[in-house]
Order: structure tokens, then sequence, then C-alpha cells
């Protein structure tokens, strides 16, 4: 999850200066700072110091995000930007969009990582994945009685809500990530279609 972060903090390259809240270079380092201590000190640092430097870490890039897209929307009736400019600022605020909300949905759902991982098995939380939904004897027999949700689910959740506005195939419980998913949602189709139609009508 901190790799896929560090890299959508580095998208910001991508975007023109003008569209940058501040420099890029400050938020690829502090969002590495942040995400330091989770990598080099797990086993010996305290849970709740792993906790506080991943909210941070995540919420850097979220406001850099909003940030950035607020600078485009705002600039788009002076046609400040080339249309090459529009549709690479508009991939790089759609992919660090996919990652940022699936990190938020992985570090939220159930208590986070942590508590996911002292239960053993994940049997509670904000959505419901297709293996919660199995009985578990067939569970057992698959392989996946003690299954708990990877980054990788969370990835795959965000990426489905960016493209088709929806979880598909994994229902959400709660209200909070109702309401995350609704953000996400409108992040995505700002980004889609007003930026990337607007630079492909003027090309």
């Amino acid at each position: 999850m901190l790799v896929a972060l560090v890299g959508a903090s580095g998208l910001f390259y991508a975007l023109p200066e003008a569209l940058r809240v501040g420099p890029t270079w400050l938020i690829v380092v502090m969002v590495a700072a942040c995400a330091t201590p989770s990598v080099a000190f797990r086993k010996h640092c305290h849970h709740m110091v792993l906790l506080i430097c991943g909210h941070a870490a995540v919420g850097i890039v979220t406001l850099a995000m909003i940030g950035s897209l607020g600078l485009l929307v705002s600039r788009l009736p002076g046609h400040k930007e080339t249309p090459e400019q529009l549709l690479r600022a508009a991939a790089a605020l759609w992919i660090t969009n996919i990652v940022v909300f699936a990190a938020w949905y992985w570090r939220l759902d159930a208590g986070g990582p942590h508590q996911r991982d002292l239960r053993g098995s994940h049997t509670d939380g904000a959505f419901l994945f297709p293996q919660m939904t199995l009985p578990a004897d067939v569970r057992e027999e698959m392989g996946e009685g003690d299954w708990s949700p990877h980054f990788v689910d969370y990835l795959f959740l965000a990426f489905n809500t960016s493209t088709a506005f929806s979880p598909t195939d994994v229902p959400v419980l709660s209200r909070w990530a109702k309401m995350l998913m609704m953000v996400q949602s409108a992040i995505s189709l700002v980004t889609i279609a007003l930026l990337a139609a607007r630079a492909i009508n003027i090309l």
C-alpha cells in the first residue's frame, strides 16, 4: 500500500506546474517520511504511531489531489492549459483517485489492517466481500478459512468505483463507506466527464 501511495504522490509530476499544490518533491518527501516508520519499525513501533503516520500519508496525497483538481477546474474557462496537458492531468488525477481511496478503504475497513490481523479472519466490516458470504465449511475446502482482504482487494474495489461508479461485486454496508464512495465517484466523474472530455473536444 505504501509503495502505491508514494507512486501516486509522484504522479503529481505529470501535472503542469500551475496545477500543483506546492512543490511536488515536498509531497513525495512528506509521504515517504510518514511511511518510513511503518516499513522500518513495524515490529518495534507502537500501533498508534503507525496508525497516525499511515493516516497522515494518505491525508497528504488526498489534500494534494483535491487541491489540484480544484485548480484544474477553476482554470478551464481561461483555456490556460493545452489539450495534451489536460489529458495528462486528467489521467494522473484519475489514477491518484483510485490509489488514494483504496488506501482509505484499506485503512478504515473493520478497524484497519492491524485489527483485521488480530481477528485472524475477516468476519465484519464496511464491505461485504464475496468470500464473506460463503459458508464456513466451503471456505475451509477452498483454503480460505482465515481469509482477510489485502490492499489489492481494496484497489480492485476503488478501480470499479472510479470506472463503473459502483462497487460491482462488493456491497457496501456502512454509511461512512457509502459517503467515501460517493466522494470518489464524484471526483472520478469530474475528472473523466469534464476534464478529459473537454481536452478531447479541443483536440
